[in-house]
């Protein structure tokens, strides 16, 4: 019996970490990102997210896009500007009830809402005019910055128009020089990427 009182113990006091979010650590030029996803709102997503995680695909991309007072953009291109190949467009999860709101992440995408593949931005402000709404699909949420908003700030405040071809890209490119897994139970960076 008392093996039994302990073994449920342990279980019960175990499932919150077994129940919270993913995160992810993007380690850039400027500091320490730290997201935590939404995989149940966004589970398509979310998994679309780790998938290029893991695979090492944001590690040396920069933050090609700034619009101050709007949004922040990653995901698509090496630090000389090449687009980097993708995976297949998935299907847009922006009528998951969450909003486009100040430092939440959202996925970029064409004209076609079911377009988006590796590019996301964090929005800057609160940006609910970006959200779904009955007669159009909007930008899907999957995320939130929960440690270094001040380093999205200072990508902000970065100079820009150097790049005539990219005229929104920093003067001075800001690279993710890696993307990794935390492990939600201890606070350290999982062994996921390139297929560890």
């Amino acid at each position: 019996m008392r093996k039994l009182v302990i073994f449920l113990f342990c279980t019960l006091f175990s499932l919150p970490l077994f129940a919270q979010n993913p995160q992810v650590k993007l380690e850039t030029d400027l500091g320490v990102i730290r997201i935590e996803l939404y995989a149940k709102q966004a589970p398509v997503t979310v998994e679309n997210f780790l998938a290029y995680t893991d695979s090492g695909f944001y590690d040396g991309i920069i933050f090609h896009r700034v619009v101050p007072g709007f949004v922040v953009q990653a995901g698509g291109f090496t630090f000389d500007f090449q687009r980097k190949e993708t995976r297949e467009a998935i299907a847009n999860e922006s009528a998951n009830g969450l909003q486009n709101l100040r430092g939440t992440l959202s996925m970029a995408r064409t004209n076609d809402p079911d377009s988006a593949t590796s590019q996301f931005f964090i929005n800057l402000v609160d940006n609910t005019r970006l959200d779904a709404s009955e007669d159009k699909p909007g930008y899907a949420v999957f995320g939130k910055v929960i440690e270094g908003m001040d380093i999205i700030e200072k990508i902000e405040r970065e100079p820009r128009g150097l790049y005539r071809r990219h005229p929104e890209a920093p003067n001075t490119p800001i690279r993710i020089l890696s993307a990794k897994r935390i492990t939600a139970s201890d606070n350290t960076v999982a062994e996921h990427s390139k297929g560890e």
